[in-house]
């Protein structure tokens, strides 16, 4: 094993990097950093997958993000061609397609999915649902954990999280991860029952209103991310998040909590490797 951390969700696979992926990746091995990346439509699962296999510390979770389930335009999730602002064109999932990537080796996961009610709105849950469902069918299928996107509406009124969560308690038969987490410690632990970890990003480098679900969640059940290209983390701010930033994220959990740094990092890469039988 090459490495000591893990970012458990990134966007090495989407066009923000198309210019400079060697470069990054190469990094990430200097910082002895692997890599899950996430794909977010076929496209961009596809390339994930590629990536993959060209590194021995890079992997790939496929599926289809709730977003691009609809025809809606979205400025900030994803960044398009020269990057400008991308609009999503409505896909269906198709489990043929994810199947057929998931028999690679390199590919750990089925996602990310889920509820998104900030960017979408109420109208496009049938279609946000449909995909979920399909996508955990086919992760329970082929055994694979999933990747859950979850986000409220902007005024709190739609919580993704209770529906997320009625969601997986219904269908999924397969652990997973509900990716940068924001809900509360008491929804925290109705995913715990359900075999689902949370992960944090390098917004709780620079936002305090996380910290108490930070110290409260059981270390084993704790994942890393940078959900980059955004977020990057303090002392990162301003720049575009890279994978290997996530170093920062194992040293503020560590902070949180007032736990060592060491143990701390050594726990959260044995929860990464563990979940996802890497």
């Amino acid at each position: 094993m090459s490495y000591r951390y893990i970012d458990t969700h990134a966007h090495l696979n989407i066009s923000a990097f198309s210019e400079d992926v060697d470069e990054v990746v190469s990094k990430c091995g200097e910082e002895e950093v692997a890599v899950i990346n996430i794909g977010t439509k076929e496209s961009t699962s596809q390339r994930a997958v590629e990536l993959a296999e060209q590194q021995d510390n890079l992997y790939a979770i496929v599926g289809l993000h709730p977003i691009q389930t609809t025809s809606k335009y979205h400025s900030h999730e994803e960044i398009g061609e020269g990057s400008k602002p991308f609009k999503s064109q409505g896909e269906k999932f198709n489990s043929n397609f994810y199947r057929q990537l998931a028999k690679s080796e390199k590919v750990v996961g089925i996602g990310e999915c889920g509820f998104d009610y900030f960017h979408n709105d109420s109208g496009t849950r049938e279609e946000q649902e449909e995909a979920f469902v399909a996508q955990i069918e086919l992760a329970n299928e082929l055994g694979l954990p999933l990747m859950i996107h979850t986000r409220s509406s902007k005024d709190g009124k739609l919580d993704a999280y209770e529906d997320v969560y009625q969601v997986l308690k219904s269908y999924a038969k397969v652990p997973g991860n509900i990716h940068f987490y924001a809900g509360t410690y008491e929804q925290a632990k109705k995913f715990f029952e359900l075999g689902f970890t949370v992960s944090f990003t390098g917004v709780i480098t620079f936002a305090s209103e996380y910290e108490e679900v930070v110290e409260q969640v059981p270390l084993d059940m704790i994942h890393a991310e940078t959900d980059c290209p955004y977020v990057a983390p303090v002392p990162h701010r301003g720049k575009m998040g890279e994978p290997w930033m996530v170093k920062e994220v194992y040293k503020k959990i560590a902070a949180i909590r007032s736990e060592d740094e060491e143990r701390v990092r050594e726990q959260l890469l044995a929860n990464a490797m563990r979940h996802y039988s890497l």
